[in-house]
Parts: C-alpha cells; structure tokens; sequence
C-alpha cells in the first residue's frame, strides 16, 4: 500500500503542474497576448480589420437611423479618425461598474455593448460587444470624443488602459456623435501600415450597402505617392446603391440580358413579431466574362458567403425553373446552380437580426433563418420581374439553358483523368477549366488568391486557358515532411489539376496543360509565392521543369495614361523609359501602380499578361551542368536549416542596392 501512495506523498518536482500554473487574464490582456483570436492575426489584414470594427459602429449608428454622416480620415503617423453624427456613446455612470462610465466600460470591457438586447440597434454589425475594446487593447494610443446632450467630452486609453478620467470639454451647441482616432500599436503590427487605397475601397463599399449615409474621405496628401486611383478628399454617397456598385464593377462587359435585376425588399417578419431586416440585391448576366457574387450582412462583407447567400441562389434557381415550365420549355430541368449562376455578376446585402458568423472576422454568415428570409423576399420579386419582362426573362432562359448544354457536352467528352480532376476541383474559387483537351494548346494560371482569381477568370481565354486560385502562401516542401505534403488541401487540388500525378506515379503523358504559368502579384509576398511554386516543380516535378512546361508570368508594375492612351511599364526604369519614348516631354500624364492582380482591370490583365500576341513570359528551366550548384542554392534559401539563409544573406548584404521593406 504505501508503495501505492507514494508518488502522491512525494515531494513537487520541477516539472509539477499546480494551481500556481493557472493563470488568469483579466480586462483586455487576452487580446493583447492572443490577437488572432480575435483579428485573425497580425499581418496587414488584421490591421485594416481594425478599421473596419470602429467604421462598422459608426455605419451601424447610420442604418439605424440615428446618422447621416461619416467622416474617415488617415492621418501622418498612422493614425486613424472615424467620426459620426450619431447619438453618441452613452458617458453616464454604468449601474453595474461603479464609478466607471459606460464609455469606459465599453472601450475596456469584452462583450459589452447595446446591441446585446436588440432595443438599441434592430440590425447592426457589431455583435460580441468586442470590436471597439479590441481596437483599443491593440492600439497604443487612442483619442475618444463623445459630443452628447450639447456637451463635449473627452477621454485618452494607451494599451487598452485609460490613461485621463473622462474630462466635460464643455458645451457644444452644433455638432453631436462619436468621434474615435486611434493609433495601432508597434509592439502587435511592427512596422505595418494602414494602405490608403485599401481604406478608400472600404468607405466606397460601405457607402454602396447603404444609400442614406454620406462618407466624407480625407487623406493626408503624403501618404498618396503615386496612387492616381485614391483622393485625398471625396464624399462617397450613392443614391442607387448596389447597382450603381455592380455598374462599376462590370463596365462595358458584354451582357446576355441587357438590363440587371436590381431592387430591395423587407425581409418577413419574424415569430414574435420583431421585424425581419431588409435585403438588396444587383445582378447582371455577362455573355464572355465568369461571373461572382459578393454578399454583405449589416454592411460586413462575407467574404466566404453564407446563408444569405443559399437563400439568394435558391430563389433564382426555383424561379428560373418555374418560367420555364411556365413557357413549356422541358429542357429547363436540366439546369442547375452552376449553369445560371456561373457567368452571373451579383451584388447581395442583407440586414438581418441578431446574425450569426463564423468567427469575429465575421467572413461567413452562418445564421439558418436567413436563408428562408432571404430566399422568400426574393422569390417572389424575381417572379414578378420575370413577367414583367418576358423577352429578357426568355433571353435569361435560352442563355442559361445553352450553358447547361455546353455543360452536359463537356462531360461527355472528357476523358476519365479529366473528370476526375474537374470532379474533385468543383468547389467555391477552385478550379476554372478550359474547353480544348489538346495539351499543346492550353495552359493553366496559378494565381494567389480569389481576388486575383476573379480578374484572371474574365481575362482568359475560355478555350485555352484555365485558372486555379491557391489559398496564400503554399506549403514549403523543401522543409515539409513528407506526411504534411500529402495532407496539404492546395498541393493536392493542383496536382489533381495538372493530372500528371506525383513520385511514383508521375505521367508526364497525362499533363492536361502545356503551360503552367505561375502569375503572382508584382510586390514581396507575390515573389515569396512564385518561390514557393518554383521549390515545389523543383523538388516534387522535376520532369515538368526540364521539359520547360513552367512559366513565370510579368504583369506590368505601371500604367501610364494621357487621354485615351495608355502604356503598361514592367517596373520603375521601364517607367522612366516610357515616359520619355511615349509622351511628350512636359506633358501631363497620370501614373497609376498596380496593387496587385486582384485589383487590376480584366482587360488590363488579358491585354498585358493573359494574351499570348502580347505577353511577356519567363520559361523556368533548371541546366543539367548547374544541377548541383541549382540543388545546393534551393537547399540553402529554402530547406530546414537557418543558418544557411542567414549566412547567404550575410554574403551579400553590402553588395544590395535597393531593398523593399
């Protein structure tokens, strides 16, 4: 017995776990030490998420009725302001924290806030009671103005921490609202920076989800070198709402029906009598180009769809389908989603109560009932659109109907290898195949991200040309083990893609492309990407890159316009270059620098990088002489050990002229 007891009566070792192990965070420490849990991270998408948590507040006091104005400025330094006219963050005592106002409390505690209850806000986008105290435990410094009942007050935080008491600032007699500017703190994003064009999109998209507020942009003028494409000043307003927002997505694009299906409607009223929210919608068919849908709930984009987004699709198919019936046309039953939503252009918002999302970012909207909302408010308009316009809705109809058949062709002559592929590829933002099976005359795009994927989807060429997006940056298989290869999601969609197979299973005979061509974006992360592709051909497939079936594309850095000309220049010498060849010496000409691929015009990207009559391509071919020293060079910059990336960077610090931080 007592050899029993006696690892319980031992002494404690030094690896003893106790109750002194548990620790407890308190206020908004679990922010600072855990961000992603509630940005999703600390890269440059988490930071702007930081601006799209104070701005959605202050959009959410516009649809509720209570303002009319936004004003959004980006300061030198980093700084932020976001400013409504609203009512105002309440500043009186909390009757729970005691001697804390409820400004306070809010700024300073986790889930807390007035849109709990659903008395203050009946739909907003703010919903955790987290997004103000997150901006503010991850800000060092952050200014608060709260104008209220004709009286200014005013209060400082640094880290989360009130750093003044909330001062009376005195009367005020014009203005009202909230007004917060905010610094984000080094310590969590390092040297990142909020990008202006990147914010202005943001107050343009939410401008177009909501026709009564009015956005006032300001940027300071030296942070706009360059960026012909974002004002220092503008007042974003937009009467016509998404289908002003469709228009200018899809400009001129050839469309199968000449005019979109646009219109809102309010949502049906819940059980108990609360009201069901609002939805609005812009669609529009294209005869040439692949199509998309972008979804909003209370003005948040979902990025990743949702249950609103099922509704939306659900009411079209149903209703398409019972025209048909309705016009005796029997061919109708073959079509699915896929035929009528493929070459679609769709803008959806829906304002919903008390919504449901996936995580805080709030990228999916997981709510059930509002697919039944959604799908029951638009059936019903989309039916009397339809009737209402006969010969559109049978243009639609015919349109539709010869895609399913296109479809059901496609399928017939596709070989086994091929319908696998497509089979196992057919999921949102996946592969888009092209029609010819004919290697020598096709090629597929990589490209980073479905943004990117989007544009290069209405640049191809249907035909010959097919487009797989990849999800960030792919696993790096110089370092990977060979376990975690064959579980990456990306590797294996763009394997199955090429059809060739891997290791022992390699087939270069099944190669469905003749050209992979890696197009990534012109900055640091689209080069750290196009590297990580190139180790994977390098390592994995070998035999593709010997054969030169590898490409690199170039998409130009600039465009340069005067009037109605334009040129593209590949980087900043090729710029200088053009300038003196192209225009006139003295003359005016607007430069405009390409972000990425993602926000570079369709015809743009078909015209400079897509069409082969004119683009520029590298062919990556590794030379049997150089073989070991090629080996030795992936092995040092991309394999597992360190030390020799840090030694390669040593060797040639003193020699690099220009280097992009």
């Amino acid at each position: 017995m007592n050899d029993l007891l006696s690892p319980l009566d031992s002494s404690p070792s030094s690896d003893s776990y106790s109750a002194r192990d548990i620790e407890v965070l308190e206020g908004l420490e679990p922010v600072r030490r855990r961000p992603g849990m509630y940005i999703g991270g600390t890269d440059e998408a988490a930071l702007h998420h930081l601006a799209a948590e104070i701005l959605d507040n202050a959009m959410d006091e516009a649809v509720a009725g209570h303002a009319s104005s936004i004003d959004v400025s980006l300061e030198a330094g980093n700084w932020l302001l976001v400013r409504d006219n609203g009512r105002g963050i309440p500043v009186d005592p909390h009757p729970k924290f005691k001697g804390l106002s409820a400004l306070e409390v809010i700024l300073t505690t986790l889930h807390s806030g007035g849109k709990f209850g659903g008395k203050a806000y009946a739909t907003s986008g703010g919903l955790h009671g987290v997004g103000s105290s997150v901006v503010n435990a991850l800000s060092d410094e952050m200014e608060v103005e709260v104008a209220r009942d004709r009286v200014l007050w005013r209060q400082r935080y640094g880290r989360g921490k009130p750093v003044t008491k909330l001062l009376n600032a005195g009367p005020t007699q014009n203005r009202r609202g909230t007004t917060i500017r905010f610094h984000p703190d080094p310590e969590i994003f390092g040297p990142l920076a909020f990008i202006p064009a990147r914010l202005y999109r943001l107050c343009r998209s939410k401008a177009y989800l909501f026709r009564g507020v009015r956005i006032r942009w300001t940027c300071d003028p030296r942070l706009l070198p360059g960026a012909a494409d974002v004002p220092a000043e503008a007042l974003l307003h937009f009467p016509g709402g998404l289908r002003d927002s469709l228009q200018e997505d899809i400009g001129d694009l050839p469309r199968a029906v000449p005019e979109p299906w646009a219109g809102d409607a309010d949502l049906p009223a819940a059980a108990n009598g609360q009201t069901g929210g609002r939805v609005e919608w812009a669609v529009a068919w294209l005869e040439n180009a692949d199509g998309f849908l972008h979804s909003y709930c209370n003005t948040v984009p979902t990025a990743q769809g949702g249950t609103h987004e099922a509704g939306f699709r659900a009411a079209l198919l149903k209703g398409l389908r019972a025209w048909g019936e309705q016009r005796g046309n029997r061919r109708v039953a073959q079509v699915t989603a896929e035929d009528l939503l493929g070459q679609m252009a769709g803008k959806l918002s829906a304002f919903v109560r008390d919504p449901q999302f996936q995580g805080q970012t709030k990228e999916k909207l997981t709510s059930p009932e509002a697919a039944r909302l959604v799908e029951t408010a638009l059936r019903d308009r989309f039916d009397h659109w339809l009737a209402g316009n006969p010969a559109q809705a049978d243009s639609l109809l015919t349109f539709v109907i010869e895609r399913a058949e296109d479809r059901l062709r496609r399928r017939e002559v596709k070989d086994v290898s091929r319908k696998t592929a497509t089979r196992r590829l057919r999921l949102p933002g996946k592969l888009a195949d092209c029609t010819l099976e004919n290697r020598d005359d096709t090629e597929i795009f990589l490209v980073e991200g479905d943004s990117a994927g989007g544009s290069a989807k209405q640049a191809r060429n249907r035909n010959t040309q097919a487009v797989l997006p990849l999800r960030g940056k792919i696993l790096n298989v110089a370092s990977a083990s060979a376990d975690k290869l064959r579980q990456n999601q990306e590797l294996k969609d763009l394997i199955e893609a090429l059809g060739c197979g891997v290791g022992d299973r390699f087939d270069r005979g099944k190669l469905r492309y003749g050209r992979v061509i890696i197009m990534t974006d012109a900055d640091v992360d689209g080069a750290h990407i196009a590297s990580l592709l190139m180790t994977f051909f390098y390592r994995e497939l070998p035999d593709l890159v010997q054969h030169g079936h590898i490409y690199l594309a170039q998409p130009p850095l600039y465009r340069l316009t005067q009037g109605a000309k334009s040129i593209y220049a590949m980087d900043d010498a090729d710029k200088d270059r053009q300038m003196k060849r192209g225009f006139k010496a003295g003359s005016k000409v607007e430069v405009s620098r390409f972000k990425g691929l993602g926000e570079m015009p369709a015809m743009a990207l078909k015209e400079t990088t897509m069409n082969p009559a004119k683009r520029t391509l590298l062919k990556i071919v590794a030379l049997p002489e150089n073989r070991h020293v090629t080996s030795t060079l992936v092995e040092s910059l991309m394999g597992r050990r360190p030390e020799l990336r840090y030694q390669f960077i040593q060797d040639r610090a003193r020699t690099v002229e220009d280097v992009d931080v």
